[in-house]
């Protein structure tokens, strides 16, 4: 079981957490709970740090925020004990976690898991930290923002569990945002593949390395909500969605659980911004000179179009960057001018991805001739186009990002009927 920020945030509602725990273990389960420091901690210890030095020293860093998660972690093993649970907190050296590569971004290699599991097969329910591990050189380290969910799943790996279940403040995974269409609908289950290209195009359920972990070592995960009454039926008589490979999916499938959709969801991105490089010779390498100092910089680049080339052997090369690394890709480019030979640079933060995903779409033509066509009749201008093998992805004015994904989601049949809505 994992428990975000905003579920641990305070006294009062980690009692409520521990009640959902202390529910499923007294279902008869061994239970491993994983947790993140309180919301908004992080972005406190954070700001410490920055104020003691502006060019702090990452290993220190670590130090610092790792603490957010050992508070909670304590905090949830306390309120289980005054339940009359059993439980005991493992903090990330101590199971241990080992991780590789840099500090606050650390990737997990192992978890020694012997005395964990011999711990909870007397009985004892494991809280273990999230987000934190420990280096080569046996130092804290952290996995960068959002690694709790990696850590849960991690954790859940190496113990061989049954299911993760992701506890969060939306009680399951919905064909696309329901602050924007009232009519979405909480899907039964997704696959990891799906669930994956959501993650990565703005679906903010899960983050995207933790999905792809599970994918990985085939861990089954279920997204689910902590907001729920005290007197709420557990999470297996209740389930959110779950997260499964697409065998597991054609299960559900075939028993009728879920209808068959060759669209499983659309998911919205209003952090990208668009860059137009002008008159980029039309010549062998022209684009990896764009794109390597960009790559070297850490900036992601996402839709790419290379227009059709000018008279004079030019051509302008269009692409997205992150929001916030527009100013730093901006600054590259500008260095580079002679180097790459283009002429302007020509940029616009006013705009949005809107990507329609399904794993039907590997078998089914026409899922993007629907998608053009709907948007076209509303009258929205498409400024690029991207895909994959289960995603089809435009960019629009940011504008008219809600009415898009609207009008995509009735083109997809995907509106819950008046009695489910």
């Amino acid at each position: 079981m994992k428990f975000g920020g905003t579920s641990m945030a305070g006294t009062e509602r980690i009692r409520r957490v521990a009640n959902i725990v202390r529910k499923q273990a007294a279902g008869g389960h061994e239970v491993a709970v994983v947790v993140s420091a309180m919301a908004g901690e992080t972005d406190r210890l954070v700001n410490f740090c920055r104020e003691a030095n502006p060019l702090y020293d990452p290993a220190e860093y670590d130090v610092v925020v790792a603490s957010g998660e050992q508070v909670t972690s304590g905090l949830l093993a306390l309120t289980l004990q005054a339940l009359g649970c059993k439980a005991r907190s493992w903090l990330g050296w101590q199971l241990p976690i080992h991780t590789i590569e840099a500090h606050a971004k650390a990737r997990i290699e192992d978890i020694d898991s012997e005395a964990l599991l011999a711990s909870m097969a007397a009985g004892e329910i494991a809280v273990i930290p999230g987000f934190q591990g420990l280096g080569h050189d046996n130092r804290v380290t952290t996995l960068g923002r959002g690694g709790s969910d990696t850590s849960a799943v991690a954790v859940a790996a190496a113990i061989g569990a049954d299911r993760c279940d992701i506890y969060t403040d939306v009680d399951g995974v919905y064909t696309t945002d329901p602050r924007i269409v009232a009519k979405a609908r909480k899907l039964k289950a997704v696959t990891y593949e799906e669930m994956l290209e959501l993650a990565s195009v703005g679906a903010k359920v899960l983050q995207t390395r933790s999905v792809g972990l599970a994918m990985k070592e085939g861990v089954r995960v279920q997204v689910l909500s902590s907001f729920i009454g005290d007197d709420a039926v557990p999470a297996d008589e209740i389930p959110g969605t779950m997260i499964v490979s697409e065998s597991e999916m054609e299960e559900i499938l075939e028993r009728g659980e879920m209808e068959r959709q060759h669209v499983t969801g659309i998911a919205h991105d209003k952090n990208e911004a668009k860059v137009i490089l002008t008159r980029v010779p039309d010549r062998p390498g022209a684009v990896a000179h764009i794109f390597e100092p960009l790559a070297a910089a850490s900036i992601n680049v996402d839709m790419i179009i290379q227009n059709v080339g000018r008279d004079k052997g030019e051509t302008d090369v269009t692409f997205t960057v992150p929001m916030a690394d527009l100013a730093r890709a901006q600054a590259l480019l500008e260095d580079r001018r002679e180097e790459i030979g283009f002429n302007r640079i020509i940029t616009d933060s006013k705009i949005a991805k809107i990507s329609v995903v399904g794993v039907g779409m590997k078998s089914h033509a026409g899922v993007a001739a629907t998608m053009f066509k709907a948007l076209a009749e509303r009258g929205i201008n498409i400024q690029a186009i991207s895909t994959s093998e289960i995603k089809v992805s435009v960019m629009i004015d940011e504008d008219e990002t809600e009415l898009a994904v609207r009008v995509l989601h009735t083109a997809y049949g995907l509106d819950a009927s008046d009695e489910a809505a």
